[in-house]
């Protein structure tokens, strides 16, 4: 899961950065809001929540959050702001934003927001299931036939992301800027390793992988065979 952070203020950009992707999100960060605003509508597609400060250098959260609504974009955005007025965080909701928090905040509050919003966006879907598998967001715990598996934080995101896109191809640019904070041109290979050991947890013998190379291009999870 991919999120943007506009924000001016770089230890709290960092601050959050760094903890979010502790929680296994991809994150972009821009200090100033006209780079926040070509960021999201360049890649709205890529975001599943966007933290907006108010007070930004060269456009103001309000006009971002303005001109990504009159495109009809649905994204989430959370206001992050130090204007603590009943009116100031009525009128950021009222243009256009899910969510208002006041400066200070705890990372766990901010955190229990997104997931909040992300589970509305995703019209409250937080089980996903194939071929015997089914992975948990919530709960964060993945079965097969049944059987708990454990795995990693990174492992745990690539199957997530491989399982909500079920019965389509992965490109492998995508799985790297979606998993990992990686762009295009990185050198990918590390996808393959992480498939390998999806592969050694879920596969069983005798029984061809859950996970089919899509070659030269991808992975996918096909339910459709």
């Amino acid at each position: 899961m991919r999120i943007l952070i506009v924000e001016d203020e770089m230890s709290i950009a960092n601050f959050i950065c760094d903890g979010l992707k502790e929680e296994g999100f991809a994150v972009d960060v821009a200090n100033n809001g006209k780079t926040g605003l070509q960021l999201a509508l360049k890649n709205i597609e890529e975001y599943d929540v966007i933290l907006l400060d108010w007070m930004l250098p060269g456009l103001s959260g309000i006009e971002i959050c303005r001109s990504i609504r009159k495109e009809n974009i649905n994204v989430p955005i959370i206001f992050l702001s130090a204007k603590d007025t009943v009116d100031d965080t009525v009128f950021g909701l009222e243009t256009g934003a899910n969510d208002y928090i006041r400066k200070p905040f705890s990372f766990e509050e901010l955190l229990a927001r997104i997931r909040v919003l992300m589970r509305k966006n995703e019209t409250d879907v937080i089980v996903f299931t194939a071929l015997g598998i089914e992975l948990n967001v919530e709960k964060h715990t993945v079965t097969k036939n049944e059987n708990p598996i454990e795995f990693t934080q990174k492992e745990f995101s690539l199957l997530e992301y491989l399982i909500r896109n079920k019965n389509k191809v992965c490109r492998r640019t995508r799985i790297i800027e979606k998993v990992w904070d990686i762009h295009f041109d990185y050198d990918n290979s590390v996808i393959d390793v992480y498939i390998n050991s999806l592969r050694k947890k879920l596969d069983e013998p005798n029984n061809p992988s859950c996970i089919t190379t899509v070659r030269g291009i991808g992975y996918k999870i096909d339910t459709d065979e």
